[in-house]
């Protein structure tokens, strides 16, 4: 096969529905840019779920004198010392427990006024008030119900809390998002490969004297069908390469000059560069493989004499 002819078909062909190619490579670097950030968001919420879920903790707090009088669980009375002896030696003993840390009163009411100082709650709080704990670090975050299991309802304790059900609404948001990115871009996908069949289709009605000479004088399907299919891949390469333009300004500028800025967002773990750059080549790939095979299913019947 002549690769100059090939060449010179492609040429033709993209000169020839300049409207429709230019549709095609906005359709394709779209559908792929969304690609592309659907799979770098799995990839920050994986990455953020292994930061997180690492440092959560299972809280058991203890009943002080204000739950007594009103809390159903404290209704025995504060929590004595042999109780809190007691908790603390169950809790190491457990297999499923890392390490656990006490909290007096002092050093949550401490906590409290530094996390919430301007409130105006916190000016009426005392010590008193407060809830001594113990925080457990977990061998395994999924294993919190053993702990919850174990203390609820035990005496002095006034509930035993999971913060991994809270961080669970967040990934539970961000994948809901996700998905929703992944809909769009399945139904820009399906935009593109109607418009590839489309101009695949037209160029070749336009050439369909040369196809048609080429098909008498002997020239195989496959040989005829090349520029087309070529044309297709050509456009989709270019529109792939936008994409990736799109993701690697978007992880500059999004992350890097504005998230990862924020004073309020300095505690998230974002993805790095090589999550990026590794799916410049899947990306790439499909930009190439889609049109292509779009365009011989699309040219099989077509182009037969």
């Amino acid at each position: 096969m002549r690769a100059q002819f090939v060449l010179s078909e492609i040429g033709v062909g993209l000169r020839r529905n300049l409207t429709m190619t230019f549709a095609v490579v906005v359709s394709v670097a779209l559908s792929l840019a969304l690609f592309g950030g659907s799979l770098l968001m799995s990839d920050q919420v994986n990455t953020m779920k292994g930061y997180w879920y690492d440092k959560v903790n299972v809280s058991v707090f203890l009943c002080n004198k204000s739950d007594a009088e009103s809390d159903p669980n404290c209704a025995k009375g504060a929590v004595t010392k042999d109780q809190k002896e007691q908790i603390q030696t169950d809790l190491e003993k457990m297999s499923v427990v890392d390490s656990v840390t006490y909290e007096s009163q002092d050093e949550a009411y401490k906590h409290y006024k530094e996390q919430f100082g301007d409130s105006p709650l916190a000016s009426s709080l005392t010590p008193d008030q407060m809830q001594e704990s113990y925080r457990i670090k977990l061998t395994d975050p999924e294993k919190y119900q053993v702990i919850a299991t174990a203390f609820d309802g035990r005496d002095g304790v006034q509930s035993v809390q999971d913060q991994k059900g809270i961080l669970d609404n967040l990934f539970g948001l961000l994948n809901g998002m996700n998905w929703a990115a992944r809909a769009i871009m399945a139904l820009m996908l399906v935009v593109a490969l109607m418009l590839i069949v489309n101009t695949v289709r037209v160029s070749a009605f336009s050439r369909r004297r040369e196809t048609g000479i080429m098909r008498l004088v002997g020239a195989s399907g496959f040989y005829i069908q090349a520029p087309f299919i070529m044309e297709a891949a050509v456009a989709g390469l270019i529109g792939g390469g936008l994409a990736c333009g799109f993701l690697l300004v978007g992880r500059y500028f999004i992350i890097d000059n504005g998230l990862a800025l924020s004073e309020k967002l300095n505690l998230i773990n974002f993805i790095g560069w090589d999550a990026v750059l590794t799916k410049l080549p899947l990306i790439l790939a499909t930009s190439v493989l889609m049109p292509a095979l779009a365009a011989f299913f699309a040219l099989r019947k077509y182009l037969k004499v």
